[in-house]
């Protein structure tokens, strides 16, 4: 019998408890799940495709099943290089679902053998986002709760580094 792979994608810039959550679940409902970390060069992150790699290591490393990677290119190329039958979608409100629905189809346009799976987070994580966490530790608050212990300190560093180079 074959192992049921499933393939979590995403930027984790920086990783959250919602992602957390998922991943965790996740880990429960598939034989692997695979942590793929998108190198976005388009993008401009605050970490790292390295720096989130390391950090989505040391926070599974506990879990034998959960596995971190990095990928780019198109999800169901990556899928098919991974075995992977599974695509692993986080929603956390309706507005993340039309875009979600969109990226569903096209994957299944493009290899059929490919399912979408979409999981919601816990409850106390539905608003929480990537881009939300930054914004807050940029203005000075705190993600305390919203993030694993790890990347509360790396964004503290992070900050700290950044306030060091504009003084």
């Amino acid at each position: 019998m074959s192992e049921n792979i499933a393939i979590y994608p995403g930027s984790f810039d920086p990783l959250t408890n919602g992602h957390v959550d998922i991943i965790q679940r996740g880990s429960r409902l598939f034989d692997r799940i695979v942590v793929g970390v998108l190198m976005n060069l388009e993008k401009s992150p605050l970490f790292t495709v390295p720096e989130r790699v390391d950090i989505a290591r040391s926070v599974f490393r506990e879990w034998p099943n959960v596995e971190v990677d990095t990928f780019d290119g198109l999800l169901v190329d990556y899928a098919r290089r991974k075995r992977a039958s599974v695509i692993v979608r986080g929603l956390r409100a309706i507005s993340d679902f039309e875009y979600e629905m969109q990226m569903a189809l096209m994957n299944r346009r493009l290899n059929p053998d490919v399912e979408t799976v979409f999981m919601m987070p816990a409850e106390t994580y539905t608003y929480v986002s990537s881009r939300l966490v930054k914004e807050v530790v940029a203005l000075g608050g705190s993600v305390s709760g919203l993030v694993p212990r790890l990347v509360e300190e790396r964004l503290r560093d992070k900050k700290l580094s950044h306030e060091t180079l504009k003084a």
